[in-house]
């Protein structure tokens, strides 16, 4: 049984805060393996599900292919997009990373997230559900408590 404690999203900061992570974060593509980290970060802003940022010499070699487009946050700055290729399986722009991050949020320059839904992935021992709604990348988790931004009628939260 995983020890995380219970954690309510409408407590979680704003303007965010950047924070390390004291468990294992573990994705995956159907079987295949794309990475595992014990040296993640994580965001977190009220509302919001964490989002996990992970090294990227902890994430497979060859796996992320560059994508088209980008973003851009008002606290991190701009992100770039991957796709995540294993043999003949792509999950299209799955991962994203800030290469050049604002100076509040240096520590994950170059660190990858990753979209669930497509690829799996855990905190420690519990399984990732995605955040609601098709923009947002937070990993909702069992330990969550409170209204997660991202689904209808959300947005201007």
């Amino acid at each position: 049984m995983d020890s995380q404690p219970r954690e309510n999203v409408q407590d979680y900061p704003r303007p965010p805060r950047l924070e390390r992570v004291g468990f294992s974060l573990t994705v995956r593509f159907g079987a295949d393996p794309v990475a595992e980290t014990k040296r993640g970060w994580r965001v977190l802003e009220t509302h919001h599900a964490p989002t996990y940022y992970l090294p990227p010499e902890d994430i497979e070699p060859g796996l992320l292919r560059p994508a088209s487009g980008s973003s851009f946050c008002e606290w991190k700055g701009r992100a770039a997009y991957f796709d995540v290729v294993t043999g003949a399986d792509t999950a299209l722009r799955a991962a994203w990373c800030y290469p050049e991050p604002t100076a509040a949020f240096d520590e994950i320059a170059g660190h990858l997230a990753f979209y669930v839904g497509t690829l799996s992935a855990w905190v420690g021992e519990l399984p990732v559900r995605p955040q609601p709604g098709d923009f947002y990348g937070g990993w909702v988790t069992d330990n969550l408590d409170g209204i997660v931004k991202g689904g209808a009628g959300t947005a201007h939260w």
